[in-house]
């Protein structure tokens, strides 16, 4: 994505505005959209005012690149004015060339910034058409370096196996979030795993495995049994935290508003109504 002239560019850069620790200094810029001051960032355009750094402002950006493009003598063949480039213009060359050279959109998307990926398409001067066509070429160029093996049409019995490992996910407290053809790495131990998905409606079976572990940690204290309380302890920190995710689930869903959707009866008794008066 960085080309090596690019990237010469940008070590130039970093070694002239580095200071005495060889870090880059960090700088606060404005957002002139929001009206806001964004935190101290080490941003790549800033220079020393009065041995202190500051950003250097789009405005300056703008001037620097308007008197570098006359100096070039390159004009606009379309009306012959001299040609005319402002910082944002680059962040779309940046994306195009980017999606050209086989980079997924939805990349792009995360490098951008967007929230919506329309927007990154919209970024890029070409065609859908020859977005596809690039990804398409980056994919079989990534296929041509993995093993062939990884693409091969999978046997029956492994299909099935594949098929069998999502039905096998299930279990008493909720589902099994590990991927496939991967081990269990807690033995089972369900409520320590991070990948354990609790169900809500288990939750009085969460409970009373958690006011289980209290008792049986009272127990083992009470007889000696030092090495086991450890591991109840774990088990029972783990047992709050799926009660945790599962409260915490259900307080979502309660401050959602539901609209209902409007019944056929409500739709003619509306067009009936608009039909006597009128």
């Amino acid at each position: 994505m960085v080309s090596p002239e690019l990237a010469d560019v940008l070590s130039g850069i970093i070694c002239r505005i580095r200071d005495t620790h060889g870090a880059v200094p960090l700088v606060r810029a404005r957002d002139y959209h929001e009206h806001i001051w964004l935190p101290p960032a080490p941003l790549l355009f800033q220079r020393h005012v009065a041995a202190e750094p500051q950003r250097i402002a789009r405005e300056r950006v703008s001037t620097l690149l308007d008197g570098a493009l006359s100096r070039t003598g390159l004009v606009d063949q379309a009306d012959g004015t001299p040609l005319h480039y402002t910082p944002h213009d680059f962040r779309r060359i940046f994306i195009t060339d980017a999606i050209l050279n086989g980079l997924p959109p939805h990349i792009a998307q995360v490098i951008a910034g967007h929230q919506d990926i329309s927007v990154t398409i919209g970024y890029k001067a070409v065609y859908p058409e020859e977005t596809i066509r690039s990804h398409l070429v980056f994919l079989a160029r990534r296929r041509a370096l993995r093993p062939s093996e990884e693409y091969r049409t999978p046997t029956d019995s492994e299909w099935q196996e594949f098929l069998g490992h999502f039905e096998r996910r299930k279990v008493a407290t909720g589902l099994c979030g590990r991927a496939f053809s991967t081990p269990c790495i807690h033995e089972h131990a369900c409520l320590r795993c991070s990948m354990h998905w609790p169900d809500p409606d288990q939750r009085f079976r969460i409970e009373e495995i958690r006011d289980n572990l209290i008792a049986r940690i009272a127990e083992a204290e009470r007889e000696g049994w030092l090495g086991e309380v450890e591991g109840l302890q774990a088990s029972m920190a783990g047992a709050n935290d799926k009660l945790a995710q599962i409260d915490a689930l259900v307080n979502r869903r309660s401050t959602s508003v539901e609209l209902g959707m409007p019944g056929f009866g409500q739709s003619t008794g509306t067009v009936e109504t608009t039909k006597s008066a009128s």
